[in-house]
């Protein structure tokens, strides 16, 4: 299990994006947070990872260690996965190469100056194969389509052999075909593998479809946290907003 224990975020120019929020992960889960532009939903997946320090309260690790302390958060962002919306790639370097970065959080700084080794080029081969790109991995990154970019960005997350999978709008930028063939992928190797992902999302079909649980946030605060089934129309209204009265038709301005 992971934990958020009462974290809450203000920035340095004065936005509160979080208000306090307990949120308990249970181990092999699939969690969509659900929501709006500005609700807070990557506020608070990168709280999961360290890289948005809380303002208030904190994070626990899946032994139940705060974040806060230095070694806890390298060992934590090792077994750590991160997805991108906008995939964090090198366009310049090779796919395979962009995918061996994954394993750089297992290396010193001196050790990161040297070659990958054979062990750990067949993991990173091992990892395109999944996601279904082993022809490209001698191709350059940026001559990929944006939906095979987002593959490669999964391939990375895998190669470090992760516990726990955080995705940021992972289809964000991505048409609504290729949105959804990422999503199975994604979503059908975390059931495989049995990890836990924490994936957020503005899509409320692909949450329903996708989500064991949904946690759905308006202006940095939790208005919703249940299954898929129980994601209806009042709990959409409560994270999006209540939809515009439909305008009056002519009769009823004139009558």
């Amino acid at each position: 299990m992971i934990r958020a224990e009462n974290v809450s975020v203000t920035y340095p120019n004065g936005t509160r994006a979080l208000a306090p929020t307990t949120l308990c992960v249970a181990p092999g889960s699939f969690i969509v947070l659900l929501g709006p532009s500005g609700a807070g939903k990557s506020t608070l997946l990168r709280c999961f990872n360290g890289l948005v320090r809380p303002s208030e309260g904190r994070v626990l690790d899946a032994e139940g260690a705060d974040l806060a302390r230095p070694r806890v958060l390298r060992a934590h962002r090792r077994a750590t996965g991160m997805v991108f919306q906008q995939h964090q790639l090198i366009g310049r370097v090779s796919v395979l190469g962009n995918v061996l970065t994954g394993r750089l959080g297992y290396h010193s700084g001196l050790r990161t100056l040297l070659p990958f080794g054979a062990a750990e080029k067949r993991l990173a081969l091992e990892a395109l194969e999944r996601v279904g790109l082993l022809d490209k991995a001698l191709e350059r990154a940026d001559r990929l389509s944006g939906g095979q970019q987002q593959r490669v960005g999964i391939a990375r997350a895998l190669v470090q052999r992760p516990r726990l999978i955080l995705a940021d709008e992972p289809v964000a930028s991505l048409d609504p075909a290729t949105a959804l063939r990422v999503m199975e992928l994604l979503h059908g190797i975390c059931r495989a593998d049995g990890l836990t992902a924490i994936v957020s999302l503005h899509q409320v079909d692909l949450a329903r479809r996708f989500g064991e649980r949904i946690v759905g946030l308006a202006a940095g605060r939790v208005v919703f946290d249940g299954p898929a089934e129980a994601l209806d129309e009042a709990a959409i209204a409560r994270i999006y907003g209540a939809p515009p009265a439909p305008a009056p038709s002519p009769e009823e301005v004139f009558a």
